[in-house]
């Protein structure tokens, strides 16, 4: 997983951002590879003269500039989590999908098997729970895709200008992002696909004809960047949530039904691809927030479109 640019203006700094995150995962005792060594934007335009990215694409992409960031093991970002909030009393309860909430009262989730009572609640699965957070306007959920290759050898790796394993990502368009994993292989990134609906993306099927076709691209594309990646294999495929909204702004505010209440809900995200440190540094300011330690920002707010 990759860490890059976030937001700017009235927003947190990136270095804000990223120090939050790792004092998170300091506190908490989270083991994920995290390593702040840097990130790369890569573009078609004023790239820096001593580039070790080279690639042919729509142009010759290089570095660009080099901005603070890095990379993480996200399986163990996300089990390392659970085992911290479990240590902290919290239970977690997965393949329970929430069907719908009654707001009379002390909020009530129902779920298909049974309810629960909730005084607090945090929303921080937006592209995948529109309807519930009853978000609507401005809103476009997508999955984005990414594929990974076999193991590059040590001369691939040279040869593209990776052997200092910074994650990177275009500044201009076609998108393209990816890293090196530890193991040399290397996780490729681009393309977004929408619901058939427009909304739920439970309905997308990445071995779809429309994904799949964006996939063949993907991997022609990433073998025809230099010579050394013509013939590297890929060996896997698939596809994230990711919520997007007009603004570009990420959403963090009350949810619509307790904002004049007794604010017992929050919803959180709306990170563009940028959530990997985003959701746990806002994520400490939700909890706070819901335990009136702390004020929501002006910049989240849902009416500011």
């Amino acid at each position: 997983m990759a860490l890059g640019e976030t937001a700017s203006g009235d927003q947190p700094g990136l270095g804000d951002v990223l120090a939050g995150f790792s004092k998170v995962l300091s506190e908490l005792k989270v083991e994920c590879d995290l390593s702040l060594t840097g990130a790369w934007e890569i573009g078609r335009s004023g790239g820096l003269a001593q580039s070790p990215i080279r690639w042919n694409d729509s142009g010759t992409l290089r570095v660009v500039k080099e901005v603070p960031g890095g990379t993480l093991d996200p399986g163990k970002l996300v089990s390392g989590l659970a085992r911290a909030a479990h240590r902290l009393g919290a239970q977690i309860c997965e393949c329970h999908l929430v069907e719908r909430i009654d707001w009379a009262g002390v909020p009530e989730i129902y779920f298909a098997s049974g309810r629960l009572r909730a005084r607090k609640i945090l929303f921080a699965t937006n592209a995948l729970s529109l309807n519930i957070t009853e978000l609507v306007e401005g809103m476009h959920p997508r999955l984005t895709l990414a594929a990974l290759t076999e193991p590059a050898t040590g001369e691939q790796l040279a040869a593209v200008g990776l052997t200092e394993r910074k994650p990177f990502y275009t500044v201009d368009m076609p998108y393209l992002w990816g890293r090196v994993r530890e193991d040399n292989s290397i996780v490729w990134g681009a393309g977004l696909v929408q619901s058939p609906d427009e909304r739920n993306l439970d309905g997308v099927n990445i071995a779809a004809p429309e994904p799949s076709k964006m996939f063949d691209t993907l991997e022609r594309r990433v073998r025809g960047l230099d010579p050394a990646l013509a013939s590297i294999r890929f060996t896997r495929r698939w596809g994230g949530p990711i919520l997007f909204r007009d603004s570009w702004t990420p959403i963090f505010d009350w949810h619509p039904r307790s904002a004049k209440g007794n604010r017992s809900a929050i919803v959180l995200g709306a990170y563009a691809g940028h959530g990997v440190a985003l959701s746990s540094y806002l994520g400490a300011w939700a909890a706070e927030a819901l335990l009136s330690q702390r004020d929501l920002p002006p910049w989240g707010m849902l009416s500011a479109e």
